[in-house]
C-alpha cells in the first residue's frame, strides 16, 4: 500500500472513532428516561373495518347528567370556551356569539353575529331552539352534530364535564328554564 492510502484509511478510522466517542458521551450526558405517564394522549376515533358494524355508544340522557351536574365546576370548564365566547348579559360577540340566555334561544339568532351556512341550515329558519338536548349533542361533537359549522372546537367527550358546563350556561340567563326531569323518558334524538 502506498502512503496516501494509509493516510486515508487512518483518517477514516479516526473519524469513525471520534464520532462513536461523541455519540457515547452525549448519550450518557443527555440521556432521558421514558416518562411513566405521557404528557399528552391523542385519542382518535377509529373507523370500523369494511363490513363491520360500529359499536353502539352508550348515551346517558342529559336530564340524568344535569341532575348530578355542578354549575360551579362548569364555570371552570367554561374557560375552554371564553377565548371565543362571552357569557355576560349584553356581552360582545367574539369569534362565536355571546352565550347569555342561549338555552331556549332560537338557533343562529343572536343579533349582530354572522353565522355559518351550516348553522343557518341547522336552525331551520329559526324554528329550532337551543334546548338541553341540542346543547348536549352539539357540545359533544360540534362538527358532527351541525355539518358545516364554523366552530373549530373538538367537543367535550366527558359526560360529567359537559353536564357541568351546560348547568353553568343554563344559569346565565335572566330567567333560567327548569332543568329537565331525570325520571322522564329521554327525548328522541333529533338533528
Amino acid at each position: 500500500m502506498n502512503s496516501y492510502t494509509n493516510m486515508a484509511a487512518g483518517a477514516l478510522l479516526a473519524t469513525v472513532f471520534v464520532m462513536m466517542s461523541v455519540s457515547i458521551a452525549s448519550e450518557g450526558i443527555f440521556h432521558s428516561e421514558t416518562p411513566e405517564k405521557p404528557g399528552m394522549t391523542i385519542v382518535a376515533a377509529e373507523e370500523p373495518a369494511a363490513g363491520e358494524a360500529a359499536p353502539a355508544a352508550v348515551v346517558v340522557p342529559i336530564a340524568q347528567l344535569l341532575a348530578k351536574a355542578d354549575a360551579k365546576a362548569g364555570e371552570t370548564v367554561f374557560k375552554k370556551c371564553q377565548s371565543c365566547h362571552s357569557i355576560e348579559k349584553g356581552g360582545p360577540n367574539k369569534v362565536g356569539p355571546d352565550l347569555w340566555g342561549v338555552i331556549a334561544r332560537p338557533v343562529a339568532s343572536h343579533e349582530g353575529f354572522a353565522y355559518s351556512a351550516g348553522m343557518k341550515e341547522f336552525s331551520e329558519g329559526g324554528k329550532k331552539v337551543w334546548d338541553f338536548e341540542h346543547i348536549n349533542q352539539f357540545l359533544t361533537a360540534p362538527k358532527a352534530y351541525v355539518k358545516g359549522t364554523a366552530m373549530g372546537f373538538a367537543g367535550l367527550k366527558n359526560d360529567t364535564e359537559r353536564a357541568n358546563l351546560i348547568a353553568y350556561i343554563h344559569l346565565q340567563s335572566d330567567s333560567p328554564l327548569p332543568l329537565p326531569d331525570p325520571a322522564a323518558a329521554p327525548a328522541p334524538a333529533t338533528n
